[in-house]
């Protein structure tokens, strides 16, 4: 069982209260685990990535145990700690401004 956090206007969006949890096949990886939260939660496509090039939109950032893995591989396997659910994946709304 994967744990997911996404931010508070996207769960306003799917009507999601707390975090999330995802029954994941095989090893999760940031596109297994956003692949099923938006088979969960349809209205969420697109909103943390592009409908087309599966990019991560601007202004949302992935960590995993205190570490940003939002420019790593979205294949690459996640740390030990999210596979067993003692970790969350954090999606986080980047702040910007001047």
């Amino acid at each position: 069982m994967i744990r997911v956090v996404i931010p508070p206007h996207l769960r306003a969006l799917a009507h999601i209260e707390g975090e999330v949890k995802l029954e994941i096949k095989g090893q999760a990886t940031q596109r297994s685990v956003l692949d099923a939260l938006e088979a969960k939660y349809p209205m969420l496509r697109g909103t943390i990535r592009d409908y087309i090039t599966q990019k991560r939109r601007d202004f949302l950032r992935f960590y995993a145990c205190q570490e940003d893995f939002s420019n790593d591989s979205p294949d690459a396997p996640l740390p030990n700690p999210i596979q067993t659910g003692e970790e969350p994946f954090l999606v986080i709304a980047a702040v910007a401004g001047g």
